[in-house]
């Protein structure tokens, strides 16, 4: 009996060391695998970069985006502000040349020396205004210029985003033909 426990322990050790043992074959199919999965890993922290890029890029382009927006804000107040000016400064121009011409039919020389002040006032106020145009239209030149910049700056965000799309479209047709 002890004989019999024997042989059956013996059998029972080599059996299971044959169990552990794998054929070339199964060595084989097991490293494929690895590979496979080293692949699959490689190719999702490849996806979760460009995601992550895709994500800074997308917030930068809406920043830009709100720079874009209120430079042309600001370009649309100082054109307002330029035809304001010059609507005042002809509206002024106009009041000059009626006054002038009611000047020369005064009835009495108090209403002829109210007549002049006026028309000297006029075109103390339309030299004032031609200098806030000046200023106007030169805040205008730089904000047209800014706008530029901006839109330039706003153009390439979207060209890299662009670029960005096509690569992880290029690595999705790649990998779609590796793995059939």
């Amino acid at each position: 009996m002890l004989r019999s426990a024997v042989l059956a322990f013996g059998l029972l050790l080599s059996s299971s060391s044959a169990l552990g043992q794998a054929t070339p074959t199964e060595s084989q199919t097991l490293q494929a695998v690895l590979a496979e999965i080293r692949q699959l890993r490689q190719e999702l922290q490849t996806s979760a970069i460009a995601a992550r890029r895709a994500q800074i890029l997308i917030y930068r382009l809406h920043v830009q985006e709100d720079a874009v927006a209120n430079v042309s804000q600001r370009l649309d107040e100082a054109k307002s502000s330029i035809e304001r000016l010059q609507a005042n400064r002809e509206n002024h121009e106009s009041e000059i040349k009626r006054f002038e011409e009611m000047k020369d039919r005064p009835e009495n020389a108090a209403q002829r020396k109210q007549f002049e002040d006026a028309i000297t006032e006029f075109k103390a106020q339309i030299e004032a205004l031609l200098h806030e145009e000046q200023e106007a239209q030169m805040k205008e030149t730089e904000l047209e210029q800014q706008s530029r910049i901006e839109q330039a700056k706003l153009g390439q965000l979207q060209d890299e985003l662009d670029r960005l799309d096509q690569a992880v479209m290029n690595a999705a047709l790649h990998a779609a033909s590796a793995h059939p």
